[in-house]
């Protein structure tokens, strides 16, 4: 079963509280805080499941994430997406889009842990 996550968030407080509980249940977590720069940490690090955040510096979670679906390598790499917008047009672009799961913040710690844990059994 695959452990590592890259968390691709710019908000300080967020990056700290997903990297607590998921480094507790065993992960191996990264973090990235830049848009324009998250598909070169995705190739580097290779995770096995992604966790994004939609509003980013440089570019959108949402431009990441069809950059990501276009590629055969990365077209099946299991991604929350983690966003402040909950409306369902926000909810509907993601799923369109290609991403596995889709949540809003704010968050329950037991919601992102049972996620991410679903996305590399599933």
């Amino acid at each position: 079963m695959g452990r590592s996550v890259l968390l691709i968030e710019d908000e300080p407080n967020i990056i700290e509280a997903i990297s607590f509980i998921l480094s507790r249940d065993g992960w191996e977590v990264s973090t990235h805080a830049n848009g324009q720069t998250a598909l070169a940490a995705i190739a580097k690090k290779r995770p096995d499941v992604v966790i994004l955040d939609v509003m980013l510096p440089g570019a959108s979670g949402y431009d990441i994430l069809q950059s990501l679906r276009a590629v055969p390598e990365t077209q099946d790499l299991p991604v929350l997406i983690l966003t402040a917008r909950g409306q369902s047009k926000d909810r509907d672009m993601a799923e369109k889009m290609g991403a596995s799961l889709f949540m809003t913040k704010p968050f329950s710690n037991a919601d992102v842990l049972e996620a991410v844990r679903a996305l590399v059994t599933s």
